[in-house]
């Protein structure tokens, strides 16, 4: 019936996640509300790192790409499962050093990575910072040498694979933002120069070729791609690089049209592919790092809101607002991404009616979707967004200085708050008014 398995409908026919009554939830933590079932989150991440040990023995690492969903409390989760963390910005880092997560199994991504950010990494000593671009490269070798220290570093490489998905997150191509690029020889001629300097050691590459992906062909192909580069930088540079990082970007389930590939049968049949490619080509069999972010957390989370004004336009369209919007899921302004709603406080009832989901900004763009279905709504219905756990509290704003919702975590009929709700304090906390004003 619903898109997560973490749903269901209770006897008060009410919707229900992680043993949790959602009217009951919104009784007591308010609206706007993320919510999040640690149980399948949890599920998530033993669903790949099984795989990974099955399939390569042992041999390889899961990373969770915490840009998805990123809190102390989700940093703890995954460091209890075994994972390690994929961060892409000095705050995502921090978060992770506050939460008491190992550093030893920290990546450091990103374009364009500040000097404070690489200083706070290496500080740290994380286990891999994967170095984007020549000047990055640069940047790490100096900084450091004046640390006294060698950092193991891997590259980030467009291996030119074309992912079928939104433009805005197809990032494998030689015309993307990130990495450099094998078509042009730059891929090869930044890891010439790298194996040449005093304080980095190349011991790895990276690819990432998008997200939202339903395909194995993509993947498969990627793996390809990437082995054999490995392969040629053994042949001209005589080095064997002893880590390949694939990346993440496997597809969920937002509505009943989706079909995604089981994450098992994904890294089996990618597994198949390295190991005889490895074969092939005489090289070792690298250890192997996947990073899913979205996979693990978005059918884990909902978001709910409270139902206001509706405006039916006779002949033209149906509006219902809720007290939320955009500052807490902006996908759908970004995107056009696809939800599947819920009025939780009736939700076996039959959906009968197809409207737009407004938000409360004062922006025409501010909408959760367009011809959803749902049962007929009220006025103070309670209404849930499924599938939102990932890159909605992450991109979540201040937009119109509407404080950001609470964020609580449920299990066995459980809840607790990880992320306290914003109040209008929090808003203006940083504001200040100069003193000849």
């Amino acid at each position: 019936m619903f898109v997560s398995k973490a749903l269901k409908v209770n006897s008060k026919n009410h919707l229900e996640i992680g043993g949790c009554d959602c009217v009951d939830l919104v009784n007591n933590f308010g609206t706007p509300l993320y919510v999040m079932d640690e149980s399948l989150i949890r599920e998530n991440c033993r669903i790949y790192k099984n795989a990974l040990d099955k399939y390569y023995n042992g041999n390889g690492l899961v990373l969770y790409a915490s840009k998805a969903f990123c809190t102390m409390a989700m940093c703890k989760i995954v460091q209890q499962e075994g994972l390690g963390l994929d961060v892409v910005s000095g705050g995502e880092l921090y978060t992770a050093i506050k939460a008491g997560f190992p550093m030893e199994k920290v990546y450091f991504h990103g374009n364009n990575k500040t000097i404070d950010e690489l200083e706070l990494a290496i500080d740290n000593n994380v286990r891999r910072i994967v170095v984007d671009n020549r000047q990055e490269l640069l940047h790490v070798n100096r900084i450091a040498a004046e640390k006294g220290k060698t950092v193991n570093i891997s590259f980030r490489i467009k291996p030119g694979i074309d992912a079928h998905t939104h433009d805005f997150i197809r990032t494998g191509q030689i015309d993307s933002k990130f990495g450099v690029a094998l078509e042009n020889g730059e891929a090869m001629e930044i890891i010439g120069e790298a194996v040449k300097l005093s304080n980095v050691k190349v011991v790895g590459l990276h690819c990432h070729i998008g997200s939202q992906i339903f395909e194995l062909a993509p993947f498969e192909e990627a793996a390809r791609v990437m082995l054999t580069f490995i392969a040629k930088i053994k042949e001209e540079l005589g080095i064997e690089i002893e880590e390949l990082n694939l990346g993440g970007g496997f597809g969920i389930k937002y509505t009943q049209d989706d079909d995604p590939i089981e994450y098992d049968r994904y890294i089996k049949s990618v597994s198949e592919v390295v190991k005889s490619v490895c074969e092939d080509k005489g090289i070792k069999l690298p250890f192997i790092v996947i990073e899913p972010g979205r996979s693990i957390v978005a059918s884990a989370g909902i978001t709910l809101y409270r139902i206001g004004t509706i405006k039916d336009i006779k002949g033209v369209r149906k509006y219902i607002a809720v007290d939320g919007g955009m500052t807490d899921n902006p996908r759908y302004a970004l995107y056009q991404s696809k939800y599947e709603g819920v009025i939780a406080n009736k939700a076996d009832a039959a959906k009968t009616e197809k409207v737009t989901i407004a938000g409360k900004c004062c922006e025409s763009g501010d909408l959760l979707g367009k011809d959803v279905l749902l049962p007929e709504a009220e006025e103070g219905d309670i209404l849930a967004i499924l599938a939102t756990g990932a890159y909605n509290y992450s991109m979540s704003s201040n937009y119109n200085r509407i404080p950001r919702p609470a964020v609580v975590l449920v299990k066995d009929g459980k809840a607790r708050v990880i992320v306290k709700r914003e109040d209008y304090n929090d808003i203006i906390r940083n504001d200040i008014i100069p003193e000849d004003l």
